[in-house]
């Protein structure tokens, strides 16, 4: 992992980011969503300044993490959701482990309490690298929307800040 460095999303990530966000829509057990969004909507759905890349060497994005508010209410502003995903060719080096870290540090240092997932429960290396980093199922939303002309489970995590108080 010395050749891997996290660091603040940029513009100019856009084509990767949205290229390793559909692969893993195409895995069939990363999202309900089919389709990544435009840059456009990608950017004006996740907030600012929490959002990072995983880059190699040579500045190739590897994998990214970004939060959503859950609400536009100002009670829970200091609750996110939010989405990791690493490109299939990079899977299994720790990359989605150091980008969530680098996310709870930071969402810490800004006063935010909880972060909140929602994972398919078939995604069991996103449910055991939660759980590592201090996530707790909350439960589990059955049936809770179609994919692909069938009905998926999502588990709620999250992980309340021991920081924050």
């Amino acid at each position: 992992m010395n050749d891997i460095t996290v660091r603040p999303m940029r513009r100019e990530d856009a084509d990767t980011i949205l290229a390793i966000y559909q692969a893993g829509l195409d895995s069939g057990d990363a999202s309900l969503e089919t389709q990544a969004p435009t840059w456009t909507e990608f950017d004006a759905g996740r907030l600012p300044e929490h959002r990072y890349v995983a880059v190699d060497d040579s500045g190739t994005a590897l994998g990214w993490i970004a939060v959503s508010p859950v609400s536009t209410r100002r009670v829970y502003a200091g609750v996110v959701e939010h989405s990791v995903y690493v490109d299939p060719t990079q899977q299994g080096r720790g990359i989605a482990r150091l980008l969530l870290t680098t996310l709870i540090a930071a969402t810490e240092a800004a006063g935010i309490w909880t972060i909140q997932s929602g994972v398919f429960p078939e995604n069991t290396a996103s449910l055991a690298l939660h759980t590592r980093t201090g996530f707790r199922v909350v439960g589990t939303r059955e049936r809770v929307a179609r994919q692909h002309g069938r009905w998926r489970d999502v588990v709620l995590l999250e992980r309340r800040s021991p920081v924050i108080i």
